[in-house]
């Protein structure tokens, strides 16, 4: 590893990569993989079936680039969302990152910043390096709340190009008030700030959790972006995709690279889509587990947040790496996310939902 990046220090790489990490988590095969908020219940067999049979008639046409504007998925996407949303305000890429690297380049790069607020996802200063976009990292209060009024005030003193506020939030697993995002909205007024909500889990979200869509209107600088591969069990497909006024949109135009949706990727989204009542009676059943992991895991004197999303972030381990090694000893792995005392965990099924319990109460009795 010294001798590799050894070789690549060789390299003339630009000075503000040097000494980077790429983003991602271990990769390691074990029968119980709760470590990167995946669907683990899979693709329903009538979900698979059409798949393979979409996927089967575009093949003949492969020769040719796919539609550059994605109309029918962009169409369909907008009737799942709802919101009276029209295709013209949708817009998508292969995953949520893609989405998100898109509205840096066409609103971040050299002279502007983004700003988010840490604990969140990681891949939002990774996005900020490789578009040449300062990064600036927000504060959130001593339970990794955050306010309408601490939000706001850090956008009108930051001025940033780009909010994201991640709801719910990843690894925490919270979600915002509407209030938060219509605070900071207003705050970044004068900076003609773009705001971008970032839903990945929404479907996963307590009922009664609004979404910020509900927004949308009247805000042209706001961004809601959403992805297949958690709730439709998509994590292979890589399908992220966007809500937003249609002069977003055509931002994205100017960045995206050409032909950048297969026709297959298109062929898998939609075929999800005219099948999500399965998919979604999955996301029910990932609830409840997830809801069952935050029951328990309080039960057993840890601290776990109340989760909007698939996964639960708890905090209280006097040694939370010893926890993992434990848990992987017995070929179960879930996610260091490098706060201390803590641990995060995704929802699987019932029985690896069992499994992580079993596991974990040995592990702590013999604490």
């Amino acid at each position: 590893m010294d001798d590799q990046l050894e070789r690549l220090n060789r390299l003339p790489l630009r000075d503000d990569l040097r000494g980077q990490h790429p983003y991602g988590a271990p990769q390691i095969d074990v029968p119980i993989q709760l470590n990167v908020n995946e669907n683990t219940y899979g693709v329903p067999q009538d979900v698979q079936e059409a798949i393979v049979e979409a996927v089967r008639e575009v093949a003949a046409g492969l020769n040719r680039y796919p539609d550059r504007e994605f109309t029918a998925l962009r169409e369909a996407l907008a009737e799942y969302l709802g919101h009276g949303l029209g295709a013209e305000q949708l817009w998508a890429a292969n995953g949520s990152n893609e989405v998100l690297q898109q509205l840096l380049q066409a609103f971040g790069g050299p002279g502007r910043s983004v700003l988010s607020f840490p604990p969140t996802y990681s891949m939002y200063p990774l996005l900020a390096s490789g578009t040449g976009t300062a990064y600036i990292k927000g504060e959130r209060a001593e339970d990794f709340g955050l306010s309408a009024e601490s939000a706001a005030r850090q956008v009108r003193e930051h001025a940033p190009s780009i909010v994201i506020l991640c709801s719910p939030n990843n690894p925490t697993g919270t979600a915002l008030g509407l209030d938060v995002v219509e605070a900071v909205y207003a705050a970044g007024e004068e900076s003609q700030t773009v705001v971008i909500v970032d839903e990945a889990y929404a479907e996963f979200a307590h009922t009664g959790t609004q979404s910020a869509l509900t927004l949308l209107p009247g805000r042209p600088r706001l961004v809601v972006s959403r992805t297949m591969s958690k709730a439709f069990a998509l994590a292979g497909a890589r399908l992220g995709y966007l809500a937003a006024a249609p002069e977003v949109v055509d931002a994205l135009r100017l960045v995206r690279l050409p032909y950048h949706l297969s026709a297959v990727t298109q062929a898998t989204a939609l075929a999800a889509l005219r099948h999500r009542t399965s998919l979604m009676a999955e996301v029910e059943a990932i609830k409840g587990q997830r809801d069952r992991i935050v029951r328990e895991l309080a039960g057993l004197g840890l601290s776990p947040a109340a989760s909007d999303s698939n996964f639960v972030f708890v905090r209280g381990f006097e040694d939370p790496r010893r926890i993992w090694e434990g848990l992987l000893e017995s070929g179960i792995i879930v996610r260091d996310v490098g706060i201390p005392g803590s641990l995060r965990i995704t929802a699987g099924t019932e029985a690896e939902t069992t499994a992580f319990l079993d596991r974990l109460r040995e592990l702590l009795v013999t604490a």
